[in-house]
């Protein structure tokens, strides 16, 4: 790829950065689009449909259980992806991540019920899950580096934010297919086979996102280190061996961050209906305008990182969280419709606060060489420990304590354990990150995929 003739590189370059960030957004929003709709459902629909033979709490308890299956797979799809993310590529791992999302997505869709092949439907949406789960694993990472390794210096914040606003967007796509498909069909259509519709549509969603990912260059980071045959010949190992202290640190700081977000936008479904007694259209009205809200929230606060700090503004995120939990639940126990709307809506400002300036927090504290493999490990190692348990731990805690105290206790002490990890993590590379994704000329661009080739087969041959 070449600059237009008489065009200055920098033009180039700029088009190049937008791409990154578009690609990095767009290609996340659809996989987390596939991975939330399964949260969506798993507390409403899929008790109904593949395991009704349980009562109400165990059945909604089954459901949250293979929802958490999901998250087994995340850290093996971040090793593995994250191995060859540092070995191949951003781009091309990317492309894969896509992929095996779409095809677990739809498959999902297509699942028959318990009515109608019996447990036997459990277990095919449990290895989906888990499809899935590989699929997002790999994907995180891929996407908020080759946002940030595009941008400048002084914009890092700013560019990995982007993919990570592509959370909310993905919750804000599910939510509405949902909505879409419900109203237009009666209810029980909707639950017998209605639900399947936003599962097929991925297939459509999966076409988009590989189209934009085509366009993009290797990241200059990456580039840089594939022309000077400096890539690692196994970055897990290596990663594991000489970054496992950030690697724990980046799974307790990202903790807070997982637990809040899927209690406040797949938890409160099950809380709403059981509790509160509320329709799911006026929940899912709720959590859509909360995901809109942050959408444009975590731009925000990566790019004040970039003003003030990255460490800074997460524990200030992390403080605000501890204390927003308390009044959460407070207001949802008013049973008030506007109060209620307003809790839901507001809480995913706390968490965009803390999702915004994560993405380059995690990156800046491993170098080049290792950093799709350290970041993946962090942050699904996290996403085991926190996000796939806090439904779990806030359904056993709400069987115990239907007010949701104990929950809001449960997230007061998480947000204190990644406030301490916050304050130890150290960007030791922050300085060698200021050179090793400077703008690569053309040349460099152009040579980069044949000097990886040839680095590729030295090192095989090694």
């Amino acid at each position: 790829m070449s600059s237009p003739p008489n065009a200055p590189q920098g033009v180039e370059i700029g088009r190049q950065r937008r791409r990154a960030i578009v690609a990095s957004t767009v290609g996340t929003s659809i996989e987390y689009y596939d991975f939330f709709l399964y949260g969506c459902m798993a507390g409403v629909v899929f008790p109904t449909v593949f395991f009704p033979a349980s009562n109400t709490y165990a059945g909604i308890l089954q459901s949250f259980a293979t929802f958490a299956f999901g998250f087994v797979a995340r850290p093996i799809g971040g090793a593995v992806f994250g191995h060859y993310g540092d070995k191949l590529g951003r781009k091309t791992t990317l492309m894969v991540t896509l992929s095996l999302m779409a095809v677990g997505t739809v498959l999902i869709g297509l699942v028959p019920s318990y009515h109608q092949i019996g447990a036997w439907s459990g277990v095919l949406l449990v290895a989906l899950r888990f499809v899935q789960g590989l699929g997002v694993g790999g994907e995180w990472g891929g996407s908020v580096l080759l946002a940030m390794e595009w941008a400048k210096p002084n914009r890092r914040g700013l560019a990995a934010a982007w993919p990570q606003a592509a959370v909310p967007i993905g919750l804000l796509l599910a939510n509405g297919a949902i909505a879409l498909t419900m109203v237009c069909m009666p209810h029980q259509q909707f639950m017998t086979w209605g639900w399947r519709v936003p599962f097929l549509l991925s297939v459509v969603m999966f076409g988009v996102g590989i189209y934009i990912r085509r366009r993009v260059v290797e990241s200059p980071a990456f580039s840089q280190v594939a022309a000077t045959r400096k890539i690692a010949v196994n970055p897990l190992r290596e990663v594991v061996r000489r970054n496992w202290r950030e690697i724990g640190l980046c799974a307790l700081l990202s903790a807070p961050d997982l637990a809040a977000f899927y209690i406040f936008a797949v938890f409160i479904f099950a809380f709403a209906k059981q509790q509160l007694h509320l329709e799911q259209s006026f929940v899912t009205v709720a959590v859509m305008t909360g995901a809109a809200i942050s959408v444009f929230a975590m731009p925000l606060f990566g790019y004040l990182s970039d003003r003030v700090g990255r460490r800074r503004v997460y524990f200030t995120a992390l403080v605000l969280l501890a204390v927003w939990a308390w009044m959460y639940y407070a207001l949802l126990n008013t049973g008030a419709a506007t109060l209620v709307f307003a809790a839901i809506a507001i809480s995913f400002i706390a968490h965009a606060m803390c999702h915004g300036p994560q993405g380059a927090l995690l990156a800046e504290s491993f170098g080049t060489r290792v950093r799709y493999s350290g970041v993946s490990l962090g942050y699904q190692l996290s996403s085991v420990m926190a996000g796939a348990t806090a439904p779990l731990i806030a359904l056993a805690l709400y069987h115990h304590d239907n007010r949701g105290s104990g929950i809001a206790a449960y997230m007061f002490g998480i947000a204190v354990i990644g406030a301490v990890a916050t304050a130890l993590l150290r960007t030791r590379t922050d300085a060698r990150l200021h050179t090793d994704v400077s703008a690569p000329s053309s040349a460099e661009i152009i040579s980069a995929p044949a000097q990886l080739a040839a680095t590729t087969q030295s090192k095989e041959a090694m």
